[in-house]
């Protein structure tokens, strides 16, 4: 059971990882042009943009249940 949840805190932690960079790589594919449109609404690299975000906090959030579980079940024995 440890070693199954050290495993997935460890996949959680990569997903996390790779989430934050594909959207900062997004985030600085902007273009000058997309810059300058102005109010038209969202640009479909800022939806992208924000979706990788999305699952950054996602992944994130189960890193740290993952943490609590871990620790809960340290705790108990």
């Amino acid at each position: 059971m440890n070693t199954f949840l050290a495993l997935a805190l460890i996949a959680a932690m990569i997903a996390t990882l790779v989430a934050l960079i594909r959207g900062i790589v997004v985030f600085l594919k902007t273009t000058e042009e997309e810059l300058k449109a102005g109010p038209d609404g969202p640009t479909a690299s800022q939806v992208k943009s924000n979706k990788m975000m999305q699952f950054r906090i996602f992944f994130q959030a189960l890193a740290i249940l993952i943490v609590v579980v871990i620790l809960f079940a340290a705790g108990r024995t």
